[in-house]
């Protein structure tokens, strides 16, 4: 009788905790009820039901993608199960998907009592990856419903979009609050921004047994500060395409803006911020000279694989519009400056699945009519791995940056490491093939990527979700197998 349910054999592993020099030796992983329970070579194969032969590949913690935003764009079972599909595919067996009220996702209003529950139930049985997510307050009955999502829900981590109040999320907007779906006597502004953080800290204080675990993450941009060079931008006939985007919306807009996020998490006595999707040197510089400012504020740094990949020119096309924007050349070689010096806590996709009929309109050259958004969860790990090493960036970093910080953050305990007790999350890389991207080979609904003809020199083989053998020989593999993770409990 088989005393071990899979073991996957003859795998360098990857561990996070190992110094950066030492080179991972070839072992074996035995698997029981979606757990670790040993890892250690020269395992007997006739005591195992299944047996994976490793082939000698890297095994990284499967990826906890920080950052995604399942439903945005596209119904949100559809997507659930799409997208999730894509993320196996690029060695993702955790994904935490943003969720608000308002336009686009599920395109309605009111209290996350009645709200929460409705996504829970769309996204149920459909994910081929486990999944959790973050929430944004829009409004004050939001605030007062937060110890209600952390106890009842297991929601731990919350968002604010520092530009909704006056910029859309497209561009330019006369129409915020029609799109923003709160009461017409209330604003999405500044003092908005306090009192959410007011409500999680009273929070952390009314529930210690989840205060390491509650956090706020921001997108920082300025909205005066973007419409204003909108216009600018506009007027300018030289500029076009993803560079008068990125010139749209400066790096010093945001810049600006995690200054001010950073201030009042002083003033709130909020400890625990989390800055999104740094896209340049001027907001690394900010979030560091904040972290200086404000030594008892526990800043989390995040930057996207986009953001580390594309720049404005190598990007294919204005399919690479995204929030913040892609850069120059000179922001992307500063963002690797900082993965390089350990400035950078994780990185993530931002992946938002934008399908061509909804992306870009009439005029398809036209980047401020195009909307905001696109995948990339299958590049995130074979495109760290990749380009990182070229950089110096040693794998058990990248299993940091992928897995272990995220993992740490966001109250997952039983993902971001190989070892035994920690559910078998599991990515296997081949660190020395050669491969083009190219959209059609994605798992994704999206038609396009701007990551088209780049050439990849690392590439996920196969994804372990609990155990469960979701991806090999090319090809996602049987039912969804996701779930939903309660956090902080």
């Amino acid at each position: 009788m088989a005393t071990t349910e899979l073991l996957i054999t003859n795998v360098r592993v990857v561990r996070p905790d190992d110094a950066d020099e030492a080179a991972p030796e070839p072992t074996d992983i035995a698997i029981n009820d979606g757990t670790i329970v040993r890892v250690a070579s020269g395992q007997s194969r006739e005591d195992a039901a299944t047996v994976v032969d490793g082939r000698g590949l890297l095994a990284f913690p499967g990826v906890v993608d920080a950052h995604q935003h399942w439903g945005i764009y596209n119904e949100l079972s559809t997507d659930t199960r799409t997208e999730s599909r894509a993320s196996a595919q690029g060695g993702v067996t955790t994904a935490l998907t943003y969720m608000r009220t308002g336009q686009y996702y599920l395109n309605k209003g009111g209290p996350y009592r009645e709200f929460f529950p409705e996504v829970l139930s769309a996204a149920s049985g459909n994910a081929y990856v486990d999944y959790a997510f973050h929430l944004a307050p829009m409004m004050s009955q939001h605030i007062d419903e937060i110890p209600y999502l952390v106890e009842e829900h297991g929601v731990t981590s919350f968002k604010i979009f520092m530009f909704y109040g006056s910029h859309g999320l497209h561009g330019r907007s006369t129409s915020q609050s029609d799109f923003l779906m709160i009461p017409p006597e209330e604003r999405y502004d500044l003092a908005h921004f306090e009192f959410v953080m007011r409500g999680i800290q009273a929070a952390r204080e009314a529930l210690p047994d989840y205060a390491d675990h509650l956090s706020l993450s921001l997108h920082c941009e300025t909205a005066e500060i973007m419409t204003a060079y909108t216009k600018l931008v506009e007027q300018d006939a030289s500029l076009s395409g993803l560079r008068a985007y990125s010139r749209s919306r400066p790096p010093h807009s945001e810049g600006l803006a995690v200054t001010i996020a950073s201030y009042l998490a002083h003033e709130t006595g909020l400890p625990n911020i989390n800055l999104l999707h740094l896209s340049s040197e001027k907001a690394l510089d900010a979030a560091l000279r904040m972290a200086t400012t404000f030594p008892h504020v526990d800043f989390r740094r995040e930057i996207t694989v986009g953001h580390l990949l594309a720049d404005v020119d190598t990007a294919s096309g204005i399919g690479g519009k995204v929030n913040p924007p892609l850069r120059e050349r000179e922001d992307v070689e500063a963002l690797w400056r900082h993965v390089l010096a350990d400035e950078v806590d994780w990185v993530v996709s931002d992946h938002a699945c934008c399908r061509d009929e909804l992306k870009f309109g009439e005029d398809r050259d036209d980047v401020f009519v195009a909307k905001s958004g696109f995948g990339g969860a299958e590049y995130l790990l074979p495109g760290l791995v990749g380009e990182g090493a070229k950089r110096g960036l040693s794998p058990q970093r990248v299993a940091k940056l992928t897995s272990w910080n995220p993992a740490r953050r966001y109250g997952l305990v039983n993902k971001g490491t190989i070892a035994e007790g920690y559910d078998a999350d599991i990515a296997l890389v081949d660190p020395d093939v050669s491969w083009t991207v190219r959209a059609a080979d994605s798992e994704s609904t999206q038609e396009y990527t701007p990551f088209e003809g780049f050439a990849m020199t690392a590439k996920v083989t196969d994804t372990f979700v609990r155990g469960h053998h979701v991806f090999a020989d090319g090809a996602v593999q049987g039912k969804p197998q996701g779930r939903y993770l309660p956090r902080g409990r």
